[in-house]
């Protein structure tokens, strides 16, 4: 068994009391140690500009042109924060307890405490920084619900609540590298982990204009570096989002947890063909006011405005009337693909169903309506005043749609269909998000997060912003107050000699493999391979056959891989051969991972365990746990065990019915 490091205590005491006896840093000593932040996200962008901002010295790492680029920013829905604006029942408990059960009690109790008890925190500093969160008339912040939960409590900057949010961070992070105390490195990716003495003490850099590698000493190394969803090629993350700084780190002794805990969302645009490389999320925020629904007939033809009430499936309102539409996303997800499965889908594809919004409309309208005193309004001046309220919660999400599929979501039903999104696996690490490489912490989606086996909705700002501001900042100075004495290790010392020889070697073994294929034609056949056998639903036939053909395919990689351009240049390709070849690698385990968890839970659905009703089926006696993995070698990983010890929520059978 591995150790978190939980404090001792009562679960609502267990933060209060860590503050108050973790060791500190005084000023004087805080300017004489280096930290390293890997990723300008959400997470890594509030980490550096705290860090900063109390008196480290920071160097910040994205391999975008510029911060503001990090993936955080196509966030869409919300940010979830327990301040029970709406007096509808919300608390700090409410919000850890559907955290909990959202992610189907698979997650470290005092950690998602920890996350509700700072949450509300997360919402003043961003007000304070002027973050445009939607408001009421009279000028108080607004809520909206999100999968999961009976309570508003979403706080929400229209479809573009991440954007909001990292413009705060970024401009909070900007003002630390304005005042010298953050130096900012863009478009530089890091390639490598240095370890000397079991402590990581810095890192190997690759200059992505240059081609040039660089060494950089950190006292600690932060990795803020995102999730692995493209290991799926088809995802709604952007295209240079990539697993390679968390599996360097993998490679050098942190654990990786729960990998095959992947999130598939329910509302995005459906796939449209083999020219895709990336698919477009629709927010949840969506399924507040849009209904979903498929034709009761199998293979409907029918426009959808052509199909009456009577003959149309509202099929979440159906099997779960108590959260409706509003069910968490793997419930959604599977939900659609029963559906679809079953013949019901609709478009040319039959792999969609609609999310529609002419109830909406209507009721907003009527409303609207009421407000001016329009007893007698007509059909179409309600529809009109529906749609303008409509515009001003959704509008852009809406103009994308329009963009994306050239029809007008608020004349015909969107179509949707579930795709990969957020990853709950990643680097192990304990109460104080260090890794079990000491001086190796890992914030946001980096880790293995707060979340279970499934991500509730507008919990990943969340999680981001309460690592990076409220989190990092106190359990770093716990174990930087025993660094204080450790001088900066020259850069000339034989392990960043080392560790920039073997980046430096594999960079070369990439470029003369000279085969033939692109490293584009990989990545597809790998998510293929990952979707079709360890997607939605997985059995243990499919992992097993995804195993060897992952290794197949990893043998064909380093020996028919073609790259052009140069390595002492900017080379896009080679860029994302290094990440390919990491993703095959994760890939593998992932699918390890599955296959040993012989339970469903959240987003891990296994075919042989479900309910008589096609629901996740745990196996709490055997599997209660998170599945830590040490790499030992090619193909060969290690399975150590951090039991899961719920001592005020009891699991379960999770019921949205």
């Amino acid at each position: 068994m591995i150790d978190a490091k939980i404090p001792s205590g009562r679960l609502d005491d267990k933060w209060t009391d860590y503050k108050g006896h973790c060791k500190l840093v005084n000023p004087a000593n805080k300017r004489k140690l280096e930290v390293i932040v890997i990723g300008t996200g959400l997470a890594g962008a509030s980490a550096a500009a705290s860090l900063g901002e109390l008196g480290y010295k920071v160097k910040a790492f994205c391999f975008q042109d510029s911060p503001r680029r990090a993936h955080s920013i196509a966030a869409q829905g919300g940010i979830n924060a327990a301040k029970n604006y709406q007096n509808d029942g919300d608390s700090v408990f409410r919000l850890f307890y559907d955290t909990i059960k959202g992610g189907d009690y698979r997650s470290r109790e005092a950690n998602v405490h920890r996350l509700a008890e700072v949450s509300a925190n997360i919402i003043d500093q961003c007000v304070a920084q002027g973050v445009p969160f939607a408001r009421e008339y009279g000028g108080l912040l607004s809520n909206r619900s999100f999968g999961g939960t009976q309570v508003q409590r979403t706080f929400y900057a229209a479809g573009q609540t991440g954007q909001q949010l990292l413009i705060g961070a970024y401009q909070a992070l900007e003002r630390q590298v304005a005042l010298g105390n953050v130096k900012m490195y863009s478009r530089h990716e890091m390639l490598d982990v240095v370890v000397i003495d079991g402590k990581a003490r810095g890192i190997i850099a690759r200059d992505l204009i240059t081609g040039k590698l660089e060494r950089h000493f950190g006292h600690a190394v932060l990795l803020c570096s995102g999730g692995y969803g493209n290991v799926f090629y088809l995802s709604t993350n952007a295209m240079g989002s990539n697993v390679t700084a968390a599996w360097k780190a993998h490679k050098k002794g942190a654990a990786f947890a729960n990998p095959c805990f992947t999130q598939i969302h329910p509302t995005c645009i459906p796939v449209s063909g083999d020219h895709q490389s990336k698919l477009t999320l629709m927010s949840e925020s969506l399924r507040n006011d849009g209904r979903i629904w498929v034709p009761k007939q199998k293979g409907d033809n029918r426009k959808a405005s052509d199909i009456p009430e009577e003959e149309r499936d509202y099929y979440l309102e159906r099997r779960y009337p108590a959260f409706g539409n509003l069910v968490p996303r793997d419930v959604a997800s599977r939900a659609a693909k029963e559906r679809c499965d079953e013949g019901y889908g609709v478009g040319t594809s039959r792999q969609a169903v609609y999310l529609d919004f002419g109830a909406a409309i209507i009721r907003y309208g009527k409303i609207e309506a009421g407000k001016e005193g329009k007893d007698n309004a007509t059909q179409e001046e309600i529809i009109a005043m529906g749609k303008d309220v409509v515009k001003e919660k959704y509008g852009n999400l809406f103009d994308m749609y329009e963009k994306i599929t050239g029809e007008n979501p608020y004349e015909v039903p969107m179509r949707i269909y579930p795709a990969v999104h957020y990853t709950m696996g990643g680097l192990w690490v304990d109460y104080e998000l260090q890794t079990n490489i000491p001086g190796l912490y890992s914030l946001g989606e980096a880790n293995f997060s707060d979340h279970g086996a499934n991500r509730l909705g507008a919990s990943a700002l969340m999680q981001g912003l309460a690592d990076g501001y409220f989190v990092i900042p106190y359990t770093i100075g716990n174990y930087l107050a025993d660094e204080i004495y450790t001088k900066a290790v020259d850069i000339s010392h034989a392990a960043f000699e080392e560790a920039e020889k073997a980046v430096s070697d594999r960079i070369h073994t990439l470029m003369n493999i000279n085969g033939k294929q692109s490293v584009e034609s990989f990545h597809k056949r790998l998510g293929k391979i990952m979707w079709d056998k360890c997607g939605m639903a997985r059995n243990a036939n499919g992992l097993q056959e995804a195993i060897v053909e992952i290794q197949t395919l990893k043998k064909e990689f380093w020996s028919d891989l073609r790259i052009p351009g140069a390595i002492g240049e900017m080379n896009p390709e080679l860029d994302k051969a290094n990440r390919v070849a990491d993703f095959i690698e994760l890939g593998e385990l992932m699918c390890k991972d599955a296959l040993n968890r012989n339970e469903s839970c959240g987003g891990h659905f296994r075919e042989e365990y479900q309910t008589e009703e096609g629901e996740a089926l745990r196996d709490d006696a055997n599997y209660m746990y998170v599945a830590a993995w040490s790499y030992n070698g090619d193909s060969n990983w290690e399975l150590r065990k951090e039991s899961l010890n719920y001592e005020v929520i009891k699991p379960t059978q999770r019921n949205y019915k």
